[in-house]
């Protein structure tokens, strides 16, 4: 008779979204380089690292802050890891969607295009003009947090990407169509918490901008 074995602790990720920059709400910037934090972005991001830091006490404690590889992510994530006292890693699956040839453009102009509608009502059958899928992104950011997940097993895990990204990454774990995803909501420097157990995963919050320590799993 084989004997019941214990099933792996499960990984928590909080997802966080990169701080407010000159252009949020107004330009598509996607992956072009030079894009800053503003003053106010600055200042989400350290309000965020003391929200993280706090899970330091006790089973929160966080092992591992991965970044996108562009410079608002790296950002948010600097105040983050020094509270924690960890290095940021930097890796490519939490970049933003490669929006091809709509990188830079004005969103009031975007809005006027029949695209548009698909980019918000379809958007698992949408490609950006010489850039990424919808699907593909998904596929890619949800490949990314499992690597981390299975890297850190047990552990808490902070992930600071981008908007569309994590959106996918919370509709993947909830079980939610692609088509959907839109309707999920992810302001700058919000936390989104996947917890990741042997059943799959079980989101803990999306958008949160307040208190952290109910996370923690027991």
């Amino acid at each position: 008779m084989a004997r019941a074995t214990t099933p792996p602790p499960p990984t928590l990720v909080l997802l966080v979204r990169h701080g407010q920059t000159p252009t949020t709400g107004k330009v598509l910037p996607g992956r072009a380089p030079g894009l800053h934090l503003s003053d106010k972005g600055k200042q989400q991001a350290d309000t965020v690292a003391q929200r993280i830091a706090a899970l330091q006490a006790g089973k929160g404690k966080v092992a591992a802050v991965y970044a996108s590889p562009l410079e608002r992510t790296r950002e948010t994530a600097a105040p983050i890891a020094k509270a924690l006292g960890l290095p940021v890693r930097r890796t490519r699956g939490l970049l933003e969607a490669d929006f091809g040839d709509w990188t830079g453009a004005e969103l009031k102009k975007l809005y006027k295009l029949p695209e548009w509608r698909t980019v918000q009502r379809n958007p698992s059958g949408f490609r950006f003009p010489d850039g990424e899928s919808f699907t593909e992104m998904q596929t890619r950011i949800c490949g990314a947090v499992d690597k981390l997940r299975l890297a850190h097993a047990g552990q808490t895990v902070v992930a600071v990407s981008h908007a569309d990204p994590i959106k996918a990454a919370v509709a993947h774990a909830m079980g939610t169509h692609l088509d959907l995803f839109q309707r999920i909501v992810v302001s700058p420097c919000s936390v989104s918490a996947i917890l990741y157990g042997v059943d799959g995963p079980v989101v803990l919050a999306v958008n949160s901008t307040g208190d952290l320590a109910a996370l923690v799993p027991s």
